[in-house]
Order: C-alpha cells, then sequence, then structure tokens
C-alpha cells in the first residue's frame, strides 16, 4: 500500500487534534472529491513499518485525541492489509486514542459482504471507534454538516452499533 499524506494536526477531520493518515487508492471517484490525487493506488510514498511508528509517535502527543484514516479509500481491499497493521498497534501501543474511518463504503456492505469475504476487515472493525459512511454526493452536499461532505453519510459508533444491533450515530 502506499498512502497519500499524513496530516500531524488536523481538526478538520473528527473531534479535537487529531492526526489524519490518508490512504491512497479509491474506485469510488465521488464528484467533487476533495482529494482526487489519492484516487490512484501508486500515489504518494510506500507504506512501512517506518509510517506507523512515524504516526504513533505523533499520537503519543498528551494534546492528540486521536488517529483518523481517510483517502483514497482506507477500505479498499487493497488497503485493507496494512490498516489492519496499523490500527491493531495503534490500539495495543496507545488504546486510549480514538480511531475515526471515513469511507465510500456503507456499514451495511462493509459488514455483510466485506466482514465474510476478505481477511483484514473484521480486525478492522473490531478496533474502529467511529465509520463515517457513504460516498460523498454533490446534490448532498452540504458545508453546514460536522464532519461529514453530504447528508447521506452517517457518523456512526461502531461498537455501540455492533453491541445494539441498529445504527447508533457518533459525533
Amino acid at each position: 500500500m502506499k498512502y497519500a499524506d499524513i496530516k500531524p494536526n488536523d481538526i478538520a477531520n473528527g473531534p479535537g487534534v487529531r492526526v489524519s493518515f490518508f490512504a491512497s487508492g479509491c474506485r469510488h471517484a465521488c464528484p467533487g472529491c476533495f482529494n482526487a490525487e489519492a484516487r490512484d493506488f501508486n500515489y504518494g510514498q510506500p507504506f512501512t513499518q517506518e509510517t506507523i511508528d512515524e504516526v504513533i509517535t505523533l499520537l503519543r502527543r498528551d494534546y492528540i485525541e486521536g488517529l483518523t484514516l481517510l483517502g483514497g479509500e482506507p477500505l479498499a481491499p487493497e488497503n485493507q492489509e496494512a490498516i489492519r497493521t496499523l490500527i491493531k498497534q495503534v490500539k495495543e501501543q496507545i488504546p486510549n486514542k480514538s480511531i475515526r474511518c471515513y469511507s465510500g463504503f456503507t456499514y451495511e456492505f462493509i459488514q455483510q459482504y466485506m466482514v465474510p469475504n476478505l481477511p483484514y476487515a473484521s480486525a478492522i472493525m473490531q478496533n474502529i471507534d467511529v465509520l463515517v459512511d457513504g460516498k460523498r454526493v454533490d446534490e448532498l452536499a452540504n458545508l453546514n454538516l460536522r464532519f461529514r461532505g453530504s447528508s447521506n453519510q452517517r457518523v456512526i459508533d461502531v461498537q455501540r452499533t455492533k453491541k445494539s444491533g441498529s445504527i447508533v450515530r457518533a459525533l
């Protein structure tokens, strides 16, 4: 996997100050995508253990709330092994930091298709606290929405949703 960027002090992609990790590669091609260059799976830098170490070092700062995964598409099948490795090490080393993931895939698609059919999807979903799901839709874009680009996207508390069996919203 390659990654497009790491933002060490991001306040736009989740509550508080966060470290944002932008995976490369996306097939959704949402009109109005704010990160279109990251659609290319070969864009950016190689993802290595040094990349994970950098993210963890940034997350250790007291004022950092957590990690946000964006893209590109962090849950693209090609990216899942690396994303699972990253979040596994984050949760092992600094479990008090939240993990938020933006995906063009819906929660239902991830649970019904990805989890049973892809080897890393279940482990990823076990470690994500919040999922912002769904493609960005130009006709539903709204600059007043908090932490999402269009009104079809949901901000889901993943762990509470899994326990309850129905979607539980988060912010």
